[in-house]
């Protein structure tokens, strides 16, 4: 508990207390900070008028589904949620250890060991295009580069989709075989590398993964390198003058002075992208191995695209609790994430 003497100066010669000046400018910026706080949305009204949409965007859209997970403690689906009878944690134990279990943890290992692949191999690439960029000196050249990059991010799911399914396609069911397909197999002359080109590389489980990831990198790195060029252009140019006549070159010069840098926002959205490891989108994965009885399927399968799945009557409790097994781990990553960098480079998101 406080007391007065922590804001009280006391004079010895007239037995009174006085308070500091720093105090009195503490109590009046407490008293009036609702009415300060009054004046800075008036001054500023347009900026705060331009939240007005994205307030109710994450209204409408993030926290209203949020009454729908109920039905994850009731019975049945989540129409008519309200009539359905609670269960507790019955649907959490149907999937962890009951009927559910092992398609629930067949798509979790896949959501995880996908999301990390993506993490370790995709997360470095947007680094190194926003290094590479850095040292384009023709503005030019390097502005039509960056297009071509962020290119793909603007190009749908369903047309990325049918590009990987025609490059890696193979030529069963009456279609050619992709390009990729002709050119692997015109360089290898391995029995079972052929058997898997005729099947469809994309359609095997020895090549799904590699090729969602690299397709995936293609897709997003040019853009995630935005972040990190911005920050790359931000750095002094006095730095590298000092690096320069210490005798760094090129090399040098990025290890010593760039990355140290950009460390902080690495960290940032490094912690970032551990948050959404498991958050591993439905869209393409339900593309590309919408058959349960294709080779890829026991690969392919995330709880995503798992508790899509479970969209038959009674069996959305058992999706919807799975999902949220899956969010509720990711919030864990977060805060792990964000509690190591703190204590071991000083950075954090919050």
């Amino acid at each position: 508990m406080f007391k007065c003497d922590d804001f009280l100066i006391y004079d010895e010669a007239t037995g009174t207390y006085s308070m500091s000046p720093e105090q009195q400018v503490r109590d009046e910026t407490e008293r009036n900070k609702w009415k300060t706080a009054g004046f800075t949305i008036l001054k500023d009204w347009r900026l705060y008028l331009m939240l007005v949409p994205m307030i109710v965007v994450y209204l409408l859209w993030k926290y209203a589904p949020m009454t729908e997970l109920t039905a994850a403690f009731r019975y049945g689906d989540f129409q008519h949620t309200n009539e359905r009878p609670w269960v507790g944690i019955e649907n959490f134990r149907t999937i962890f250890v009951g009927g559910e279990a092992a398609g629930f943890w067949m798509a979790f290992r896949n959501t995880f060991i996908t999301a990390f692949y993506g993490l370790l191999f995709g997360f470095p690439m947007p680094i190194i295009l926003a290094l590479f960029f850095n040292e384009v000196r023709s503005n030019v050249v390097r502005s039509i580069m960056q297009v071509c990059v962020y290119l793909p991010k603007f190009i749908s799911t369903v047309i990325v989709t049918s590009l990987t399914l025609a490059l890696f396609s193979g030529n069963t069911g009456g279609s050619s075989i992709g390009v990729i397909s002709q050119l692997l197999g015109m360089i290898s002359s391995s029995p079972t590398l052929h058997a898997r080109l005729n099947q469809g590389l994309v359609y095997t489980v020895e090549y799904f993964r590699p090729i969602y990831i690299v397709t995936d990198i293609w897709e997003h790195a040019g853009y995630d390198s935005i972040v990190f060029f911005a920050a790359v252009i931000a750095v002094s140019p006095t730095s590298y003058e000092a690096a320069q006549i210490d005798g760094a070159g090129k090399m040098a010069q990025m290890r010593y002075v760039v990355i140290p840098s950009i460390l902080s926002t690495v960290v940032i959205m490094l912690i970032m992208k551990i948050g959404g490891l498991l958050s591993v989108g439905y869209e393409k994965l339900y593309l590309l191995c919408p058959d349960p009885s294709a080779d890829n399927y026991n690969v392919g399968t995330v709880v995503s695209t798992w508790a899509n799945n479970k969209l038959g009557y009674l069996q959305q409790a058992y999706g919807i609790a799975g999902e949220m097994t899956n969010n509720l781990i990711g919030m864990i990553l977060v805060i792990g994430a964000n509690s190591i960098a703190k204590r071991a480079a000083d950075v954090s998101l919050y």
